[in-house]
C-alpha cells in the first residue's frame, strides 16, 4: 500500500489550542498537523518533520513544522493519549523556531507528563473562567 497524507484540521485545532496554552512561543501559523495513512514504519506513533536551514534559505522563509501522525496507532489512543502525544511532538520545536529539534533527552515520559498535568490544569481554569462569565452578576461571588 503506497502511503497517503490528509490534513487534520482535528488535530490542528488540539495543536493549536495546546500551543497556545504552554507552548507560547509556537508559531500557529508555521505548524501543520498531518495524518498518514499507509506507513509501514513500526512502534511509531507520531514524528515531527521540519524544514532544514538549507530548504529555508531556498524558500526564503522562516521554520515550518510538521507534525505527522499515523493513523492506524495513533487514532487508536485514548483522547488523553493522544494529547500527550501532540504534546510530546510540540516539544520538539525549540524556542528558536529555526529549524531545529530538542531531542529526546529533554523531551521524555516525565517532562511530558509535567507538561500534560500543566495544560489540563490551565484548560479547567479556562473552562471555569467560561462558566464564571456566564453567570448572572447577582450570583457572582468575590471569594470565586
Amino acid at each position: 500500500m503506497k502511503i497517503r497524507y490528509e490534513l487534520a484540521e482535528d488535530l490542528q485545532k488540539i495543536a493549536n489550542d495546546i500551543s497556545i496554552l504552554i507552548f507560547p512561543h509556537i508559531k500557529l501559523d508555521s505548524v501543520v498537523c498531518i495524518r498518514s495513512f499507509g506507513s509501514s514504519s513500526r512502534g511509531t506513533i507520531a514524528r515531527c518533520h521540519a524544514l532544514g536551514k538549507a530548504m529555508q534559505l531556498a524558500l526564503g522563509r522562516k521554520g515550518f513544522y510538521v507534525i505527522e501522525v499515523i493513523h492506524k496507532r495513533f487514532d487508536k489512543l485514548s483522547e488523553e493519549d493522544r494529547i500527550k502525544t501532540l504534546i510530546h511532538e510540540l516539544m520538539h520545536i525549540p524556542k528558536s523556531f529555526g529549524g531545529g529539534f530538542i531531542h529526546h533527552n529533554i523531551v521524555n515520559e516525565r517532562n511530558v507528563e509535567i507538561e500534560y498535568d500543566r495544560y489540563v490544569n490551565l484548560k479547567r481554569r479556562e473552562v471555569r473562567e467560561k462558566e464564571i462569565e456566564r453567570e448572572p452578576e447577582e450570583k457572582r461571588r468575590w471569594w470565586r
